[in-house]
């Protein structure tokens, strides 16, 4: 789906009253401005949901200057797609020092969104270009690109399909290897849309996605769409650290542990935290 640069309104699910409310949205060119400041366009409480908090296991540094997309840990690097015309690259580190090994630039007219990586490739998106980069892994070196229509805003693979979101309520299903379409799924909570999916990261099964401009993460079963936890993961930038930074966005979950690594645009650190019962 594309979506329209233009204001809308979103609607979202007010804590424990199963009751849709709708607030004016920020406008869905949500990469294309600094915003500021974070803002609350969550799903909240939504009837019998789990409610999780992000309990901090450890807090590690983090390029500030990044415009983060994308997320993804593999084999002990940590892979990261940033954004912004003439900004964007994708960039591998080590888990362990923190050591950036490799890094590759978009061209300066792509606007690079999500990442994920499928055995010896990396796809990237891109936001607006309606191209999607395949990449080497070994050297992030740019192999074909693949058009889609629509908008590019979060990616990942479940290990047998790619899951792609648009900033609509909406997640499409690809071919890992042709990028083709196989399918789409409508996210809901309580029976009411989920829109703004933004940055994802599959899991046992489970899609989960930041709510772009709240600092809320979902849990989506992508069999039927529901949501089915909701992780209020707010308050993790001290108020030192949270000038200048922009909103939560990047989640890759740890490999052979329950943990997740968080962070945000602009963010001076990755947060290792667990998803607790609030």
């Amino acid at each position: 789906m594309r979506l329209l640069l233009a204001r809308r309104v979103l609607c979202g699910v007010v804590l424990t009253f199963g009751v849709v409310a709708c607030a004016p949205s920020v406008p869905a060119q949500h990469d294309g401005q600094h915003d500021g400041e974070q803002t609350d366009q969550g799903v909240g409480h939504a009837g019998s949901l789990p409610h999780l908090r992000a309990e901090v296991i450890r807090v590690l540094p983090h390029d500030r200057s990044s415009f983060t997309q994308g997320l993804e840990i593999a084999d002990g690097t940590l892979y990261e797609g940033t954004g912004l015309r003439g900004e964007s690259l994708l960039r591998a580190t080590d888990l362990a020092t923190g050591e950036v090994r490799r890094e590759a630039r978009l061209p300066a007219d792509l606007f690079g969104e999500g990442i994920t990586v499928t055995g010896d490739r990396i796809w990237q998106l891109t936001w607006q270009e309606e191209v999607a980069l395949e990449r080497d892994r070994e050297t992030l070196a740019e192999l074909r690109r693949v058009e889609y229509s629509g908008e590019g805003w979060g990616l990942c693979f479940d290990g047998s399909r790619l899951v792609m979101s648009d900033g609509s309520d909406r997640l499409t299903f690809r071919d890992p290897v042709t990028f083709a379409p196989t399918g789409s799924v409508d996210v809901v909570a309580a029976g009411s849309p989920v829109e703004e999916l933004n940055e994802l990261e599959c899991v046992d099964g489970q899609v989960w996605a930041n709510i772009w401009g709240s600092e809320q993460i979902v849990r989506i079963d992508p069999a039927t769409g529901q949501v089915t936890a909701v992780v209020d993961a707010s308050g993790l930038l001290s108020p030192q650290q949270r000038p200048g930074t922009d909103v939560l966005n990047g989640i890759a979950a740890v490999p052979g542990t329950d943990e997740f690594l968080i962070t945000g645009k602009y963010w001076p650190a990755l947060f290792r935290v667990r998803f607790v019962p609030a």
